[in-house]
């Protein structure tokens, strides 16, 4: 069995304990976690156990289930520059994917106070947080595609297989856990938010960045969640403004503050004159249907509230 399976993991990352000076009680401890069964006096690595901790996903059968990381030059698909698919189970594996995958993104120096230092140009809370998600919310049943990360000069794309069993558009505040002893499992060994707040995270990690509003998309086998590059406010064509203006006034609500003109100017960055500007952006929101009306002083909150 720990031939297969990273057992030292287990203990490592999951449980955060001594690894056991006894076979009995590693046994023991695999089975309470669910990661082994017991059956006729004999133990076999279940399919959680597999996901999570195995050494070769392909022992398992499970070689589609692995992350994949392609590196693209530009902003299409027609030059690949590098392509990596993992082995290693979700849980064993989840550092090196982040590691792998930090060195493939882009960053810009800065200099504060005399010193120079790199800036990612994605926050690192929001790309853990979507590739941590990516991994709990996939559809299991698929069989056709890899949970993909896509690397491009102006944007990153993470896809996982399935559709969503939440409305994109109600990220932010719904939460339906599709694999909840995987969510569970992510969550103790610290590579995603308690439930139903990462997405908030992310969005406000994005504001803080001065990015343009991350985009969640699906098709018919995938969920997609999508980080841009930097561009400025003028840059953005309205379907970015508008998306950002609702993703704004969710995670305002959540956090129990109402957007208005000037919370909105102070997420874009823009000056006090662009008040008309950033009032015919509110407008265009509320005729989307995104975003309505709260109260007689001009503030506003999600069509859902």
């Amino acid at each position: 069995m720990v031939a297969l399976l990273d057992t030292q993991s287990v203990f490592d990352l999951l449980l955060k304990i001594p690894y056991p000076t006894t076979q009995a009680r590693v046994l023991e401890k695999l089975q309470d976690e669910k990661l082994v069964a017991r059956d006729n006096g004999y133990y076999h690595i279940t399919h959680l156990g597999a996901l999570l901790f195995a050494k070769n996903l392909a022992d398992f059968g499970l070689e589609r289930k692995a992350v994949r990381v392609i590196k693209y030059q530009g902003t299409g698909k027609l030059q690949t520059e590098k392509d990596q698919i993992g082995i290693l189970g979700y849980g064993n594996g989840f550092l090196r994917v982040m590691n792998y995958l930090s060195a493939l993104l882009p960053s810009n120096e800065v200099i504060e106070a005399a010193i120079r230092r790199e800036v990612r140009m994605y926050p690192p809370l929001a790309v853990r947080e979507l590739v941590a998600n990516a991994i709990v919310h996939q559809d299991l049943r698929e069989k056709g595609t890899y949970l993909t990360i896509e690397v491009y000069d102006d944007r990153l794309e993470i896809s996982n297989p399935g559709q969503p069993v939440v409305n994109p558009n109600r990220f932010i505040d719904g939460y339906q856990a599709r694999n909840p002893l995987l969510a569970n499992a992510m969550r103790r060994m610290g590579f995603c938010e308690d439930k139903g707040n990462g997405v908030d995270k992310v969005i406000n990690s994005c504001e803080a960045y001065q990015l343009p509003a991350p985009d969640f998309r699906t098709n018919e086998h995938q969920t997609i969640a999508i980080l841009y590059a930097h561009q400025e406010f003028g840059a953005m064509n309205r379907k970015d403004k508008i998306r950002a203006t609702y993703q704004h006034c969710c995670l305002l609500y959540v956090t129990n503050q109402k957007m208005t003109n000037q919370t909105l100017r102070e997420r874009f960055k823009t000056p006090a004159g662009n008040r008309g500007l950033v009032s015919r952006l509110i407008q265009d929101t509320v005729k989307e249907g995104l975003i309505k009306l709260e109260d007689a002083f001009v503030s506003y909150i999600p069509f859902w509230a």
